[in-house]
């Protein structure tokens, strides 16, 4: 219990330094804007090591890629705010480790997450075969509400593919997900990837009216002031 509330306590400054940084970068560009957080806000990607789950998340949230992706440990947090047309909102995004050591601590971020990013690497079928079972314990444990999108990424390998195209979409269509492939190297489809995700989110969660219904206040003051006389 003492060394799983160490890597807890961990984890958690690792992601508060890693949200103030992507934070302060985006200030100025979201400043004016006014923003809506969802209740459950945050996604996780999932998935075997070496996949590219970090690379996909640094190509959205700070256009880079790097050649060399030290691997996470644990998991690392981002934060990002997406404008579509259904709103503008804020999301917090969990990578989570693929080694097997830390398969554990999985639980704790995607149990009541909003949406959930399985990935795999077309290069190796054993990463699909693994996304395969990532998607079932989603089933099994998750939200019975999430978002749930099957990834397929290194595109850019398809000389070295494994997985066909056609094996992902099946799979995705038989458990409800939507598919799609991606290359976080060539940034082919990653936006497109993350878009899709909040639109589905903000049309499941539409916001509630936040306004004053000027007309009914009216009618209850009138009210108010009638039953008072005599």
């Amino acid at each position: 219990m003492v060394v799983l509330g160490a890597q807890l306590q961990n984890l958690q400054l690792q992601g508060s330094h890693i949200s103030k940084l992507l934070q302060s970068d985006q200030s100025v560009q979201w400043q004016d804007l006014v923003t809506r957080s969802y209740k459950p806000s945050w996604w996780v990607l999932l998935g075997d090591m070496g996949t590219g789950k970090t690379s996909l998340v640094l190509r959205f949230v700070k256009g880079q890629f790097l050649d060399h992706q030290e691997p996470t440990i644990g998991a690392a947090f981002f934060t990002q705010i997406l404008s579509v047309t259904e709103a503008t909102v804020k999301f917090d995004i969990w990578d989570t480790a693929g080694q097997e050591r830390y398969h554990s601590l999985a639980p704790m971020y995607y149990r009541g997450a909003a949406a959930a990013v399985v990935v795999y690497d077309i290069s190796s079928m054993d990463t699909f075969v693994r996304a395969k079972k990532w998607v079932q314990e989603l089933q099994r444990q998750g939200n019975a509400n999430l978002v749930m999108a099957l990834v397929a990424n290194k595109s850019d390998l398809d000389s070295k593919r494994e997985v066909e195209n056609e094996d992902g979409e099946q799979f995705a269509q038989e458990n409800g997900m939507f598919f799609m492939e991606t290359s976080a190297k060539t940034a082919q489809n990653v936006n497109e990837l993350f878009y899709e995700i909040a639109k589905k989110l903000a049309r499941a969660c539409p916001p509630k009216p936040s306004g004053i219904n000027l007309h009914n206040e009216r009618q209850e003051r009138r009210g108010k002031r009638f039953c008072c006389i005599g």
